[in-house]
């Protein structure tokens, strides 16, 4: 029976793996389509605004690879150099999406001053519009199907790259409209005006993107609402155990390491201990995907709360 479960979750992983690799390939594909699409809108209007649009599309494409390549890193099995296994491989790329974000905004606003000092009129304005907005459609379904995706299966580099993507969107959208008002009104300052706006978007997203990966890797606990998740999974299943206390959780991008220490009776055998111990990791496992369990016995005379106590037993 134990070796049928172990199967069935080792197809299970390798499905999850298939799923990622396979969505994190296509978006490289997907990402150089709508960055062609961008540069040719900003080809055919010489707009500012679609230029740092397109400018941001690069910045996909280079991070759609990256994401790839960590996503096949992350799902390497442990190994003696990585006993914990590569989980945090994502998070280097999700950082790397953020810096990369930082620069294209930098960029932008380098093009926008150029072209404060030498305005020049939008060539065939319509036709640019046209052909961004397909793009952006383009780009909110797909934004919308990574994160689904790297919600479901805990990828960091899937979410922050939707994430990425989504807003990229809002700008294109707000792009949209600023220049559709340029045009209507012929006040062409709005043009290098929504630029900068861009610039300032994105930069507070690779801002964004960068703290949360940082978060990641310095080792960051699940949310209160998870944790007591946790908390009550283990209360309903270490029937014979006196308490538990010191519990601790971290987030390594898809696996979730929990670690306490379970207090038992001192003349309860190490089998019966173990049986507890195997019930408690087995109920962890059912409720949480990728879940690492350490759990440490300890003697009564290590409890924390009082003897004779009948709630919760945490401490």
């Amino acid at each position: 029976m134990a070796e049928a479960e172990n199967t069935m979750a080792i197809a299970a992983k390798a499905a999850a793996k298939r799923k990622v690799a396979n969505l994190a390939f296509w978006s490289i594909i997907i990402a150089a389509i709508v960055l062609g699409l961008k540069l040719a809108a900003w080809y055919i209007t010489g707009s500012v605004a679609l230029y740092s649009d397109a400018l941001e599309s690069i910045v996909n494409v280079i991070a759609s690879m990256a994401a790839f390549w960590a996503i096949q890193v992350s799902y390497k099995p442990a190994d003696q150099d990585h006993p914990f296994g590569h989980h945090k491989a994502e998070y280097f790329s999700a950082v790397l999406e953020g810096v990369l974000i930082v620069l294209a905004a930098l960029l932008i606003l380098n093009e926008v001053w150029r072209s404060w000092q030498a305005p020049a009129p939008m060539e065939k304005p319509w036709n640019g519009l046209a052909v961004n907005g397909i793009a952006t459609v383009i780009n909110a379904f797909w934004a919308w199907t990574l994160i689904r995706a790297g919600r479901a299966e805990k990828s960091p580099a899937l979410v922050a790259d939707g994430n990425h993507i989504m807003t990229d969107v809002v700008t294109s959208v707000g792009v949209f409209g600023g220049l559709v008002g340029a045009i209507l009104t012929g006040w062409q300052i709005l043009d290098p005006a929504l630029a900068v706006l861009v610039a300032l978007n994105i930069l507070w997203q690779g801002w964004h993107v960068i703290g949360s990966s940082m978060n990641g890797l310095m080792d960051r606990a699940v949310d209160t609402a998870e944790h007591m998740h946790i908390r009550d999974v283990i209360s309903a299943n270490c029937k014979g155990a006196l308490e538990v206390h010191d519990l601790k959780t971290r987030i390594a991008g898809r696996a979730t390491f929990i670690e306490f220490h379970l207090v038992v009776d001192a003349d309860m055998s190490v089998g019966a201990s173990h049986v507890i111990c195997d019930r408690i990791e087995d109920a962890l496992k059912a409720e949480i995907p990728s879940v690492r369990v350490t759990i440490h016995v300890e003697p009564d005379d290590e409890a924390k709360l009082p003897k004779g106590t009948t709630a919760v037993p945490f401490a």
